[in-house]
């Protein structure tokens, strides 16, 4: 058997072409008459960004890769659990179609395939920077993900508040980032991820339970390879 790490960790995670797992749009100027509801996408992420410093959630995640050579676009579906403590502290748990899971403990990068008993271990400063995981889950503050993204608000949409992220560095895999806020009476709740990447796959997840700080620690995202397990260290 051999299965890669589901597409939305590369999307999500990673933006080296040289780890290849499983897992923003267009720029320009708002229109005068949605300024109003675009301009809360920025007020959420930074509510979100300043407020929020733990967070638990799980997710269903729909990955469409596009169509080639007359054959339709192929789409699969994921599911499982995240969670997060900044600064750069998050675990992504995949429980369906297979078991897999990326941990960072702040400074190493676990990418862990349970099927295969295998894992990779990276510097999470070599890949963290202009992903997904930087938004909703690394940064300690609004400035510093405005060193590595264009931050566009975007009218509002399906109930959410909207944000587009676009990462500054040109070699990732990761071309575009949108991210939904729901607000509530806890503050600005993560709903969902829209990721395109520079194969043009499109990943889209969704968020749901979502705990506001949750009582976690960072003995919680300690990762420990299992006995036997084929560790492999970039």
């Amino acid at each position: 058997m051999n299965h890669a790490l589901p597409f939305s960790l590369a999307s999500v995670l990673s933006r080296s072409a040289g780890i290849v797992l499983a897992g923003a749009l267009a720029l320009g100027s708002v229109a005068a008459s949605a300024q109003g509801a675009s301009g809360s996408g920025l007020e959420s992420l930074e509510a979100f960004v300043k407020n929020t410093r733990s967070g638990r959630a799980e997710f269903t995640q729909v990955v469409t890769s596009p169509a080639r050579d007359g054959q339709t676009a192929k789409t699969k579906t994921s599911s499982g659990s995240f969670e997060f403590l900044r600064p750069n502290r998050f675990k992504f748990v995949y429980k369906k179609p297979f078991e897999q899971s990326i941990v960072s403990d702040g400074q190493t990068l676990w990418l862990h395939d349970v099927d295969l008993n295998q894992v990779t271990a990276r510097k999470l400063s070599q890949v963290l920077g202009g992903t997904p995981a930087a938004v909703i889950a690394a940064a300690a503050d609004i400035k510093a993900l405005q060193a590595d993204f264009t931050l566009v608000p975007q009218p509002g949409k399906d109930g959410l508040e909207w944000i587009l992220a676009t990462p500054k560095t040109k070699d990732g895999q990761v071309q575009s980032i949108s991210v939904g806020f729901r607000e509530s009476a806890k503050g600005s709740e993560l709903a969902r991820l829209e990721i395109l990447d520079s194969f043009g796959q499109r990943s889209v997840m969704s968020f749901s339970n979502f705990e506001v700080n949750p009582a976690l620690n960072a003995a919680a995202f300690q990762f420990k390879p299992p006995a036997g397990a084929d560790v492999i260290r970039q």
